[in-house]
C-alpha cells in the first residue's frame, strides 16, 4: 500500500472517529429508583430525546419516591442542547414560590417567636409547586414526543403501585408523627398508623388521575380546573393561605446557568435561587489560587474545608432570589473574588468561623432526588428535585394524590436564626410574596474536548460539597463509579466543624486536621444519593453510576434506532 494511500486511510479513520465522537450514539441514565431509570430508557427507545426522558424520569420519581420528590414539589433542570452549530446550555428554575399572601413574619406567634412546626408540617409550610409546570415546559419547548407518552410510565406506576423499600421506611421514620397527623397522608403512605413493611404495595389512583389531567390539558391540568380547585380548597380548609391567583401566577423561569472555566473544564452549574453554582465557582477557582496539593492529601482537605467555610458564609449573608434582591453574582463567580477567598486562608491554621463575621445559623431540607442522563444525540439533563424534608409537609390533598412540599422552611423565617438543616438565615432570603427560597440543589455539568460529566445529588445543605467532591473526581479522570461512591466530608460555616462520613478520614488524617485546628464530627451515617453519567469523547463511550448508598439504577447502553 502506498504511503499516500496509507496517509489518506489514516486521515479517513481520524475523520470517521471524530464524526463518531461528535455524538455518543448511545444513551445513559442514572436515577434514584429502577422504575425511573427504566422509564427514561423506554422513552429514549421510542425516539424521545433527553428532555422527553427527563419528563419520564421526573414524573416516575414523583410517584415511587414520595419521600424525595413529587408533583407537589419543584426543582431545577440543567439542560445541554446538542445543536448543528454547537452546544447550548439552559437552566429551568421550577422552584416553588411563596404564596402571594405570605409575609416575613408569618411563622411568628403572639410573642414574636418563630414556630418551626408551622414551617415544617401542614399546608402553611407549602410553597406553590413547580414540577408540573416544568414537565409541561420541557415537553412543549424541548421534547419530541407528546407529554402523554412521556407520562405513561408514571401513570402506570401510580396505578399498579410500587413496593416499600428500606429507604422509604428509614426516611418515613423521621416524619412519622407528621404523617399520622394528616388523614389522607396516613391513608396512602402508612398502614394502621405505622410505616408499612418492606415490600408493601403503595397504589396511588388519585395521583394517576392527576397525571392524566396534566397529560391531557398541560399546564391547566394542574394549575386550573378541578385539580387547582381541590388544591386551593384543601389548603385553605386546613389553615393554609393558597389562592387561585397563586396557581395562575406560577411559571417556570429559564435562567442563564453559572459558567466558568477551571481545572481544564468549562463548568456549568445552577444559578440563583440555587447557591450551588456560585459556591462551586468560589471553591474550584479558589483551589487554583492556592499552592498545588496532592489528591487526597490532608493539605488538600484543609484547603477545601477552608474554601467551603468561606462560600457558605457568603451564602448566609448575601444570597437569595435574584429576582427580588440585589446579589453581586458577577463578582461572586469571578476568579478575582475566588482569589480573595484563597488569600485569606492560612496553610497551617483553620480559621474559626467567628473570625469571618457575626455568626448566624440556618436550615434546609434534606430529602431530595436527582437524576442524570444523556441521549444518543448528545443532549443531556441534570435534574435535582425536592419536596424538602422527607414526605414534604406530610399533607396530601384529597382527590389528587398530591403530597405537598414544605419548602417554605428554606426561607429564613427568622433572618437572624436558622432552618431545619442548620444553615444560617439572612435578610436576602427572608419570606416575601412570590419569592423563591434559596436552595443548595446543584445540578452540574463539566465539559471539555475529552469528556462531558453530568452529576448531582440530594442531601440538603451538604449537596454543594458532595457535588464538589464528585466534580474533582471527574476532573482528575476517575471512573464515574468513584464520583458517586467516594467518602464525603462537609463544612458549612456554621456549625463550625467538619461533618464526615465514618470512613472519610483515617485516624492519622483526622489527627493531622485536628492539629490544624479543625473540629471533626461524624454524621453517624452515610449521606447523599449521587447519580452521574459520563461521555468519554475520546472513544465515544458512555458510562453511568448510581450511588451505592441508595437504591437507584444506572444503565448505559447502545441506543435503539427509533428515528
Amino acid at each position: 500500500m502506498s504511503r499516500l494511500r496509507c496517509t489518506l486511510l489514516s486521515l479517513g479513520l481520524l475523520i470517521s472517529g471524530a464524526l463518531q465522537a461528535a455524538v455518543p450514539d448511545q444513551q445513559a441514565v442514572a436515577t434514584a429508583h429502577p422504575f425511573a431509570t427504566d422509564a427514561a430508557h423506554q422513552i429514549l427507545d421510542q425516539g424521545g430525546n433527553a428532555f422527553d426522558a427527563a419528563i419520564a424520569a421526573a414524573a416516575t420519581l414523583a410517584v415511587v419516591e414520595p419521600q424525595g420528590s413529587g408533583l407537589g414539589g419543584g426543582g431545577f433542570f440543567l439542560l445541554r442542547l446538542q445543536q448543528d452549530d454547537g452546544v447550548d446550555y439552559r437552566f429551568l428554575d421550577a422552584r416553588e414560590t411563596a404564596p402571594l399572601a405570605a409575609h416575613r413574619d408569618m411563622y411568628r406567634d403572639a410573642d414574636g417567636k418563630v414556630s418551626r412546626s408551622a414551617s415544617l408540617n401542614g399546608p402553611l409550610a407549602a410553597g406553590i409547586p413547580g414540577l408540573p409546570a416544568a414537565l409541561v415546559h420541557l415537553a412543549e419547548r424541548y421534547g419530541e414526543l407528546p407529554l402523554a407518552a412521556s407520562l405513561a410510565s408514571a401513570i402506570e406506576a401510580a396505578e399498579k403501585g410500587f413496593q416499600v423499600s428500606d429507604r422509604y421506611r428509614t426516611l418515613g421514620g423521621f416524619r412519622l408523627d407528621a404523617m399520622r397527623a394528616d388523614t389522607e397522608t396516613a391513608r396512602i403512605y402508612l398502614r394502621d398508623g405505622e410505616l408499612p413493611a418492606e415490600g408493601t404495595l403503595i397504589k396511588q389512583p388519585e395521583l394517576a388521575a392527576t397525571l392524566r389531567a396534566l397529560a391531557q390539558h398541560g399546564h391547566d391540568g394542574f394549575y386550573a380546573g378541578q385539580t387547582a380547585q381541590r388544591l386551593v380548597e384543601a389548603v385553605r380548609g386546613a389553615g393554609g393561605i393558597w389562592q387561585q391567583a397563586d396557581l395562575d401566577a406560577y411559571q417556570v423561569v429559564e435562567r442563564e446557568p453559572v459558567r466558568w472555566h477551571s481545572q481544564g473544564h468549562q463548568i456549568i452549574s445552577a444559578p440563583l435561587p440555587s447557591a450551588g453554582g456560585i459556591a462551586l465557582a468560589g471553591i474550584l477557582q479558589g483551589l487554583e489560587s492556592l499552592p498545588e496539593t496532592e489528591r487526597g492529601s490532608v493539605q488538600r482537605t484543609h484547603y477545601l474545608v477552608e474554601l467551603m467555610r468561606r462560600v457558605y458564609r457568603d451564602r448566609t449573608a448575601l444570597l437569595g432570589d435574584a429576582d427580588q434582591v440585589e446579589v453581586p453574582v458577577a463578582r461572586l463567580v469571578s476568579a478575582d473574588y475566588a482569589k480573595t477567598l484563597a488569600d485569606s486562608i492560612s496553610a497551617d491554621r483553620a480559621t474559626p468561623s467567628s473570625e469571618l463575621g457575626a455568626p448566624r445559623a440556618f436550615n434546609e431540607g434534606t430529602n431530595t432526588t436527582h437524576f442524570s442522563l444523556i441521549d444518543r444525540h448528545g443532549n443531556a439533563v441534570a435534574a435535582t428535585l425536592s419536596v424538602n424534608l422527607p414526605f414534604g409537609a406530610a399533607f396530601t390533598v384529597p382527590g389528587t394524590g398530591v403530597l405537598l412540599n414544605n419548602e417554605m422552611d428554606d426561607f429564613a423565617a427568622d433572618p437572624a436564626g436558622s432552618n431545619a438543616y442548620g444553615l444560617a438565615g439572612s435578610e436576602a432570603n427572608a419570606i416575601a410574596p412570590g419569592k423563591r427560597p434559596l436552595s443548595s440543589m446543584t445540578p452540574t455539568m463539566l465539559e471539555n474536548d475529552q469528556q462531558l460529566a453530568v452529576l448531582g445529588t440530594p442531601g440538603g445543605s451538604r449537596i454543594i460539597s458532595m457535588v464538589l467532591l464528585g466534580s474533582l473526581e471527574a476532573i482528575e479522570g476517575q471512573p464515574v463509579e468513584q464520583w458517586v461512591s467516594r467518602p464525603r466530608f462537609h463544612h458549612q460555616y456554621l456549625p463550625d466543624h467538619i461533618q464526615v462520613e465514618d470512613d472519610a478520614f483515617s485516624p492519622a488524617e483526622r489527627a493531622a486536621l485536628e492539629r490544624l485546628g479543625h473540629r471533626i464530627k461524624p454524621v453517624g451515617r452515610d449521606y447523599g444519593d449521587m447519580q452521574a453519567v459520563n461521555w468519554d469523547k475520546r472513544n465515544g463511550e458512555l458510562s453511568a453510576a448510581s450511588d451505592p448508598r441508595g437504591e437507584g439504577k444506572a444503565l448505559a447502553r447502545r441506543a435503539l434506532k427509533a428515528d
